[in-house]
């Protein structure tokens, strides 16, 4: 009963669990949709790409280099007309000929040869004269449908013909006045206007209309009486543009009078800020797109950095339970990237918390053995009665504080390894002198009788045996082998230490004649703590953690190691382990 009920228990916890996973499915990215809009990243985003597109906006706003070839297409097409308005009119006036011919006497005063000139003006004025009359009809012709002024200035710069004052009311807009454009309401029309008046010019000379009957006021107009076209830029008291062209009107090479046309008041205001309205509305076409694309994009970056932080705070308050990184696999970006490395950071900070609670439970466990022992030990001894007893209690006393020492001291050096290994700066090691080293001191400290290491120096070159590491720490595992192997080697034995260079590895070999390795030993001796040593060796003379230690530094060089049985065929052909052997493989430098 009491088994069901838990069954049930178990089932019911589980149930829960996988709804509460569902709705965090379901409500996940409706939770974050506030903190994504709001975020710093996406603000950031955002502001950069309108920045840069409200910039690149600006500058085609200025429109200086349309605005003057605007301009300079206006002027060339109004000399255009006023050249043919200008030839219209002259022939108009030389069929006056026949009605309106000079007096003889005046006419003998011309010497033969002398052409009509500035000198001879009220002669060309009388043979040529301009009549308001004829020119009329000719101008209303020409200039009604172009929507442009026209003026005619005689030789002493009086008006004599103006379109504005003749032409029927719909044929010519009012020159004095600003051509209206529509605008728009609203924002748009706010920002038109503030555009406007930031780029209207104001280097332009000021056109006063009550000025505009004396052709002496005119530039343009003397220079036109004088032969040659001119033309001029100016602004009305509203600001507007008026583009102004004096063509001469001649008879015979000789300017009778000056033709002056002028633009409609703001008529190329009009089309720069009819091109500004419509570039304005580009950008807000633009600045809506470019907000979308800013948050598709900030979404794809902030959104799984959230989640990253999100499972990273999660990970920190987790004590009870394993939790996991998000996983991007479809991302091959930066933030793909981010997500698998954070989650094999997690996944190695976990196996590190795993072992150092196993570390420290083996530690408690391998300490305790001898801490019993020796109270055990002590409580005993003042109730021996011989000596002979009390000199066993000591010396078990002894054997367990020695054992204690040897403990902390490799059980300090195991957890320590890894802070320094983390910390140092690995350098080339060359391995082979290494082994040299190692072997040298090893022989030299051997009992008389004992095992003798044999080791051949190879022929080598400068840096065929360089591998980067530490050379402190590759010198503690050689020795921790080499002593390994010469403990479980009977007397006068043999340990060989042999060295090769394989492709882009260096394989060191360290073999002796002893009793070699269980069969289901040979992952467990690099386990902490683990020791199979035979009795005679004595218990608690080692501490277990010489190949553990060693595996552990081989791996953080980037190499392996590995342990077999040496054999040899008796007599019977059967197979006889003749030893063992522990291989190592380090990745060569060159």
């Amino acid at each position: 009963m009491a088994v069901e009920t838990d069954d049930m228990a178990a089932s019911a916890h589980e149930e829960d669990s996988s709804r509460d996973r569902t709705a965090y499915r379901r409500s996940s990215w409706l939770n974050l949709l506030p903190g994504f809009f709001l975020s710093t990243l996406t603000r950031r985003i955002v502001f950069l790409n309108l920045t840069a597109l409200a910039t690149l906006v600006s500058g085609i706003l200025v429109l200086n280099q349309f605005r003057e070839g605007l301009i300079d297409a206006k002027v060339e097409s109004l000399f255009t007309q006023g050249e043919i308005i200008a030839s219209a009119i002259a022939v108009s006036a030389a069929t006056q000929r026949g009605r309106d011919r000079p007096d003889l006497e005046t006419l003998l005063q011309l010497q033969i040869g002398n052409s009509v000139g500035r000198r001879n003006r009220s002669l060309a004025d009388l043979d040529f004269p301009i009549n308001p009359e004829r020119v009329t009809p000719t101008l209303r012709r020409l200039i009604s449908s172009t929507g442009n002024r026209a003026r005619v200035f005689g030789r002493d710069g009086v008006l004599v013909v103006d379109t504005a004052q003749f032409l029927s009311r719909g044929d010519l807009l009012d020159q004095t006045e600003a051509v209206e454009t529509p605008q728009d309401a609203g924002f748009v029309g706010m920002i038109e206007g503030a555009i406007d008046s930031l780029f209207r010019r104001s280097d332009l000379p000021l056109y006063i209309e009550a000025q505009s009957s004396d052709g002496r006021a005119f530039t343009e107009v003397a220079t036109a009486l004088d032969g040659a076209p001119s033309s001029l830029v100016r602004v009305n008291q509203a600001g507007d543009m008026i583009v102004f062209v004096a063509v001469p009107i001649r008879r015979h090479s000789t300017a009778i009078a000056a033709l002056l046309l002028s633009t409609p008041a703001g008529d190329i205001d009009n089309i720069i800020q009819n091109e500004r309205l419509a570039i304005v509305r580009v950008f807000g076409v633009a600045a809506v797109i470019t907000i979308g694309l800013s948050v598709l994009l900030a979404g794809t970056i902030a959104g799984p950095v959230r989640r990253l932080a999100s499972a990273a705070d999660r990970v920190r308050k987790g004590v009870k339970s394993r939790e996991e990184i998000p996983d991007f696999p479809d991302r091959q970006d930066e933030i793909g990237h981010l997500a698998r490395s954070l989650r094999d950071m997690t996944d190695a900070l976990y196996d590190r918390i795993a072992a150092i609670e196993s570390f420290a439970a083996d530690v408690a466990h391998e300490l305790k053995n001898p801490l019993t022992s020796l109270r055990s030990a002590v409580e005993t001894l003042p109730l021996a009665r011989t000596d002979d007893s009390r000199k066993r209690l000591i010396d078990i006393v002894q054997h367990d504080v020695r054992r204690l020492d040897r403990l902390i001291s490799d059980i300090s050096d195991a957890s320590r390894l890894d802070a320094e290994l983390a910390r140092m700066v690995p350098e080339p090691v060359d391995i082979a002198g290494l082994i040299d080293t190692v072997v040298s001191m090893s022989n030299d400290l051997s009992e008389p009788g004992g095992p003798w290491v044999v080791w051949s120096p190879p022929q080598r070159g400068t840096d065929q045996y360089l591998v980067f590491g530490f050379d402190g720490r590759l010198a503690q595992v050689l020795n921790n082998l080499i002593d390994n192997a010469k403990s479980f080697s009977p007397p006068e034995g043999q340990v060989v230490v042999t060295i090769e260079r394989r492709k882009k590895t260096v394989v060191i070999r360290i073999e002796d004649n002893g009793p070699g390795i269980k069969a289901e030993a040979f992952e467990r001796i690099f386990e902490r703590f683990y020791t199979d040593r035979p009795e005679q060796q004595g218990f608690g003379n080692n501490s277990g953690l010489g190949l553990s230690i060693s595996k552990q530094i081989i791996e953080a060089h980037g190499g392996k190691i590995r342990a077999e049985n040496l054999h040899h065929v008796d007599a019977n052909g059967a197979p006889v382990v003749a030893g063992a052997r522990f291989t190592i493989i380090l990745p060569a430098s060159l």
